[in-house]
């Protein structure tokens, strides 16, 4: 007989499973292992963290957290947005980062896509986020050069290279020229 019955994993099991370099996200009960994504997706992920964090610090406006933090959601789904900002105010009373997966989503979350993703998988992200609290979502194409800002399940603004990505009310006064994701070496 074949058990149809999926693992309830704990935040305990999930956080001990072996660094192999492996990144995993739980979903619908199942671990799905997102893989690695290449140098340029890292890259540009730094990039964003590195800009995104010094501001916030700077303005003490929250957390700016990598693709290792996990977020659960109301679904009991664990997502790992590549870059992700919290709020102070969802903050409050918390002296250091919980040791475990934040409860909730993300107020923004940024997903960066690599050759892997799949628009399926990308659009059901955006779906379990707004339906999370998640207020701003960016969708970053380090190929093509573009970002993708949404409000909701569908995207409210393309910007190119040319364009400024901003914040909004979610990191209020971030701003930051879109070319700086896609900037080339000049070593």
């Amino acid at each position: 007989m074949i058990s149809t019955e999926k693992k309830v994993w704990t935040d305990e099991e999930l956080m001990a499973l072996p660094k192999d370099g492996h990144r995993y996200e739980l979903v619908n009960q199942e671990l799905v292992d997102m893989g690695n994504s290449g140098m340029e997706h890292g890259y540009v992920a730094c990039i964003l963290v590195s800009l995104l964090t010094t501001f916030v610090q700077q303005h003490k406006l929250g957390a700016v957290c990598d693709s290792s933090t996990a977020f659960t959601l109301k679904n009991g789904n664990k997502r790992s947005p590549d870059v992700s900002f919290v709020a102070r105010d969802r903050l409050k009373g918390l002296k250091r980062p919980p040791r475990g997966f934040f409860q909730g989503s993300p107020d923004l979350a940024v997903e960066i896509l690599s050759p892997r993703n799949t628009v399926e998988e990308i659009h059901e992200k955006i779906v379990e986020y707004f339906e999370n609290d998640t207020r701003l979502v960016w969708v970053i194409h380090p190929d093509e050069k573009y970002v993708l800002v949404y409000h909701g399940t569908e995207p409210d603004r393309f910007l190119r290279s040319q364009d400024l990505l901003d914040g909004e009310a979610i990191v209020p006064e971030f701003s930051m020229a879109v070319a700086e994701l896609f900037e080339e070496w000049d070593f």
